[in-house]
């Protein structure tokens, strides 16, 4: 089967019901990007754990709203930033308590142990 070229017929537009709700940004999109953003500011200091974790979770709440809403919840793209900024704060978190830890070692290891006696005993 073959097509004639030329334009491609418009395909009028589906009239919506007077009774379904205009589609709206999520509020939680709003909060996930905004958690995500402190807990990548704030990750090298540890303390982007908590609002990185807290984003995470509301990824997920989210997430499960905008399905059952039929597609009258967007926000999408501000959920899946702020949900890779939120994962960036927990890497940067991770390896600072990993620095933190390596160079406690290394510290405890260059300290000397046990008693420091006078020269003159054994």
């Amino acid at each position: 089967m073959t097509t004639v070229p030329g334009q491609v017929p418009v395909v009028p537009q589906a009239h919506r019901h007077p009774h379904d709700p205009e589609p709206v940004r999520s509020t939680k999109a709003r909060a996930v990007f905004a958690l995500g953003l402190i807990g990548a500011l704030t990750g090298l200091f540890v303390g982007g754990v908590v609002p990185s974790t807290i984003a995470l979770t509301l990824v997920r709440q989210a997430r499960r709203e905008a399905y059952a809403s039929g597609g009258y919840l967007t926000g999408a793209d501000w959920l899946r930033r702020g949900e890779r900024l939120a994962l960036v704060g927990l890497v940067l978190a991770a390896v600072a308590v990993v620095a933190a830890v390596v160079i406690g070692v290394v510290r405890h290891t260059d300290a000397s142990f046990g008693h420091d006696f006078a020269p003159n005993i054994d």
